[in-house]
């Protein structure tokens, strides 16, 4: 038979009741720092977004983003992942825990962060020389200098091998010329890291943006991020010295580097978007009623419920895998991948069902689902769409490519 654990073993370690909020216990698996920082994250965007993130994306505008930066740069929470030059050098899983809570408030205010941390910032870091990380990373560590990322061009998103944009030399300087599409941040970033073609292959520059020649003109009218600064880049003969290319790199495994740092954080942020609608969601069904009694009580949602819980704890498991494989060394880009895929799916169909659990009132700004849903939409699409991400693991499954 089996042993039986002991009475004084039992009594030492009670079970804890249901918790409704974590039903698999994953705090558990955080440690007091762990926490620490995603509460601060938490009470953050209690504060300075919630009450105001509804009205800002009905207005599709991000007033005030310049002083939300610095306010997110005195939490540690911009470029929190990486070490020195004024960076928190927190724990992958740490920088996870807070996408979560910043984009359990909105997915615009997350990519506002990952932006900054994962793809600018990440990009100097990795493959900047020391002149360019002194001069770029403690500024924008501290919110007083926010950056963008220019990759995807008006004709070339899933396939960025075949951008346009091209740097050519003069004398010992480079002049950029082409156009990047879709750039979070672009109109109001002091700095732009731009990829584009050279002779010697694909580099990276590092571009202010008041260099003559650059304009970031405003994209309007979108029904997703609405709440988030999103460009166009113009590179017009940019003329740069020869100390503006990143020295770290050459080729596409730079900004797909990039990419794949920035795509961890959406692993843990689409679970935020997600929790918060079923959130909304599990709080509409104890109290709206109908035939008598709360819709709750009925067994169709009980099972949705049960449904959205199970998928939303199970991604936040997987996100927090990734994390501790990312502090060890040993996450894979192939794994990357998996994340993206799977919790972005899911992220979407659980606001999909916490939408029709509240009714009518699921469409209403007054709830924060069809904002997070419609917020999915845009992150379903970037930084790889569903369709690249099965490729990427068909690749690995079979040995395959069957990208072209």
């Amino acid at each position: 038979m089996p042993a039986q654990p002991s009475s004084a073993s039992s009594a030492a370690s009670p079970v804890p009741p249901f918790d409704p909020g974590d039903p698999l216990g994953l705090d558990d698996l955080l440690s007091d720092e762990d926490r620490a920082v995603r509460d601060t994250v938490r009470q953050w965007t209690a504060d300075r977004v919630l009450p105001h993130i509804a009205e800002w994306y009905e207005a599709g505008e991000l007033p005030g983003i310049r002083e939300l930066a610095r306010e997110l740069g005195s939490i540690g929470a911009l470029g929190m992942s990486l070490t020195g030059y004024g960076c928190a050098g927190a724990s992958a899983v740490q920088y996870g825990l807070a996408c979560l809570e910043l984009e359990a408030a909105d997915s615009g205010i997350r990519s506002l962060v990952s932006v900054q941390g994962s793809l600018a910032m990440y990009a100097i870091w990795r493959f900047g020389s020391e002149e360019q990380k002194q001069q770029w990373l403690p500024r924008m560590a501290a919110g007083e200098v926010i950056g963008c990322f220019g990759l995807t061009e008006p004709d070339h998103g899933s396939d960025p091998a075949g951008m346009r944009t091209y740097a050519k030399r003069d004398g010992d300087d480079w002049v950029l010329t082409g156009r990047k599409m879709w750039i979070t941040n672009g109109s109001v970033a002091g700095v732009a890291v731009v990829w584009a073609r050279t002779d010697e292959g694909i580099r990276g520059f590092v571009v202010p943006t008041d260099a003559p020649g650059f304009a970031a003109p405003e994209i309007k009218h979108k029904w997703s991020l609405r709440a988030s600064v999103t460009s166009e880049l113009v590179l017009d003969e940019v003329r740069l010295p020869a100390d503006a290319v990143l020295p770290g790199v050459t080729g596409l495994r730079g900004p797909l580097g990039c990419l794949s740092h920035a795509r961890y954080g959406i692993v843990w942020g689409s679970m935020g978007a997600a929790r918060a609608s079923f959130e909304a969601a599990l709080d509409y069904a104890k109290t709206r009623e109908q035939f008598g009694k709360p819709i709750g009580g009925f067994q169709l949602t009980q099972a949705k419920l049960a449904d959205m819980a199970v998928e939303l704890h199970k991604g936040i498991l997987l996100a927090h895998h990734l994390g501790l494989r990312m502090d060890a060394g040993r996450l894979r880009p192939e794994q990357i991948s998996f994340g993206k895929l799977n919790n972005v799916r899911e992220a979407i169909e659980i606001c999909r069902t916490a939408r029709t659990i509240l009714g009518a009132n699921g469409i209403s700004l007054e709830y924060p689902v069809m904002r997070h849903a419609t917020n999915l939409e845009s992150v379903l699409t970037y930084e790889g769409t569903v369709e690249m991400h099965q490729l990427v693991l068909g690749k690995a499954l079979t040995g395959l490519d069957a990208f072209r």
